[in-house]
């Protein structure tokens, strides 16, 4: 594996300034705490019956911050919005300590509720892929459109020694590495060997600053989930795409996602695992398509 190289001071001021276009905010939603979140594009689609509000979830190593290339879009005529997961960023854990995927669609219910979204197109990333399915079949008619985006299928569906064995094993290399060292060691494999050197700092500064009790529940929640079955329940638009050079949930594993769904799989050439940082006009154009179709098929 290929060292991960520091964040330069360019880049980190090309960082700076985007993060400060699109900053951090928080929302109280009750007895679940706070809800931290980045939010872009336009809120006013008065004008446009296709712009639904995009609603962005992040994968188990990651957070809001990391969309901010799909926010830079100019002319952007659509709401967009990226929340830090419960126990990310500022954000109030799940209150279970081996929390199941419906603790976290309930979070995001009330996320929603309280911004005023009835209705959007919701993208998840990897683990976010699990909380995103959960939504949908629990609130199918709040989601005009499901993409999931290198979707982490859950091992809900494996034994319990399995489902074991991978969460120990990731809880084992949290404690032995803090969310610092898995930056440093693992952050690389979330990349294609084509990735530039501003998309492997962006990936390690991302992973750099998840909080470890956070990660720890999302390792559970990843040991408990069956994104599969939840596919199953949800009867709406579904698109699934993967890198074609992802190593972490690789184009086999998506496609058996993908067939769930009862969808066709999308591969995007020169990509890994995290697509959306190395490769972000490619799946900048795959977000807004699906939006667009999604809207288009909401005002038939």
């Amino acid at each position: 594996m290929s060292a991960v190289p520091s964040v330069t001071a360019d880049q980190h001021a090309t960082l700076e300034a985007r993060l400060a276009r699109f900053p951090a905010q928080q929302v109280l939603l009750g007895s679940q705490g706070v809800l931290s979140y980045r939010e872009g594009g336009s809120a006013d689609s008065s004008a446009n019956s296709e712009a639904l509000p995009l609603v962005l979830l992040h994968g188990i190593g990651s957070g809001a911050a990391s969309w901010v290339q799909q926010f830079d879009v100019p002319g952007a005529s659509r709401r967009m919005l990226a929340w830090d997961a419960p126990g990310y960023g500022a954000s109030t854990p799940v209150a279970a300590a081996s929390p199941v995927a419906d603790d976290y669609a309930m979070v995001l219910k009330g996320w929603l509720d309280a911004l005023g979204i009835q209705r959007c197109v919701l993208v998840g990333h990897s683990l976010g892929a699990i909380i995103a399915g959960a939504f949908a079949a629990a609130h199918p008619q709040r989601v005009a459109g499901l993409l999931l985006l290198s979707p982490a299928g859950g091992y809900g569906a494996a034994s319990a020694e399995v489902r074991e064995t991978k969460r120990d094993q990731r809880l084992a290399m949290l404690n032995e590495l803090g969310p610092q060292g898995l930056a440093e060691k693992r952050s690389g494999n979330m990349l294609s060997a084509h990735a530039n050197d501003a998309a492997r700092a962006w990936v390690r500064w991302n992973m750099s600053r998840v909080i470890a009790h956070g990660y720890a529940q999302a390792t559970h929640l990843l040991a408990n989930a069956d994104l599969a079955s939840d596919l199953a329940r949800f009867e709406g638009r579904v698109n699934v795409a993967v890198g074609a050079d992802d190593t972490i949930t690789p184009p086999a594993a998506c496609e058996r996602i993908a067939l769930a769904a009862g969808t066709k799989l999308q591969v995007v050439p020169r990509a890994g695992h995290a697509g959306y940082i190395e490769a972000p006009a490619a799946y900048t154009a795959i977000i807004d398509t699906f939006c667009r179709a999604s809207g288009a098929q909401r005002s038939q």
